[in-house]
């Protein structure tokens, strides 16, 4: 694991409006992991204190027993759960393919928040932003099913 070299954090969606020295801040603090196909890079009921954010490969999300709740690959993230509430992890993602992704810690994101709470806010509106896309795709799904 290390710290990537170049600024990944900077051209993701869910970065979009902070300014280079926050985008240059989450970066420093950024881990980079390798997980290759079929691994377990979170699994459902683990503590969780990190969000992922996908460089190359493809996941995939499952709720136990064999549930497939989402994809994600390029430019996606997942985990952010953990930033929002200190809970178990809610459901497993498992690399579909040789998968790399960067990591930030909660703790990072209080960093940014004690030094730049702006940028903070603007991190934190963009996830929810995602997190209601992701719940109105959720809803429009239940609701086709049941019809």
């Amino acid at each position: 694991m290390s710290a990537p070299t170049d600024n990944f954090i900077r051209r993701l969606p869910v970065m979009a409006g902070l300014d280079e020295e926050a985008a240059q801040f989450l970066q420093a603090l950024a881990v980079e992991e390798m997980h290759p196909t079929g691994d377990v890079i979170v699994r459902e009921g683990a503590p969780g204190d990190r969000v992922y954010f996908v460089r190359s490969g493809r996941v995939r999300v499952m709720k136990e027993p064999a549930v497939r709740l989402a994809e994600f690959g390029p430019g996606d993230f997942f985990g952010e759960m953990s930033l929002v509430e200190s809970v178990a992890r809610s459901a497993s993602v498992i690399a579909l393919e040789p998968t790399q992704v960067s990591t930030l810690r909660g703790v990072d994101f209080y960093k940014l928040y004690r030094q730049r709470p702006d940028q903070y806010g603007i991190v934190m509106l963009n996830i929810a932003r995602d997190l209601a896309r992701r719940l109105r795709h959720i809803d429009d799904d239940f609701c086709h099913a049941a019809h």
